[in-house]
């Protein structure tokens, strides 16, 4: 059996359809409500009683908040394309590596 590019399983394999375009948006959608709450989270003030150790492992855990979300949006960023993709086109396109430099990527 080929690969199968829109996400849909045939009934042979799977009693339930398996939708990727749906299930990338309910994703999608689990995912903003987690960039929200992380958000809220990062406006909350510090503590302004706790010193020292407690002050700095507060303060640290606010910055990796902040680096989950960061790395949540670049993700939810990179789902929703693929989203696009598969709307589109009915299979998701492969990704090109820019690695090389400024110049490689515009020579492709």
């Amino acid at each position: 059996m080929g690969k199968n590019t829109t996400g849909l399983r045939s009934q042979s394999s799977s009693t339930s359809n398996f939708n990727t375009v749906s299930a990338s948006q309910k994703l999608m959608d689990s995912m903003a409500i987690a960039i929200d709450n992380m958000i809220e989270e990062i406006k909350k003030p510090v503590d302004s009683e706790i010193n020292g150790s407690a002050r700095k492992a507060e303060l640290q855990s606010i910055k990796q908040t902040a680096i989950d979300c960061k790395e949540l949006i670049v993700e939810r960023q990179k789902l929703e394309q693929m989203v696009k993709e598969l709307r589109e086109n009915g299979q998701i396109e492969e990704q090109k590596d820019y690695s090389g430099g400024f110049a490689e990527r515009f020579s492709k």
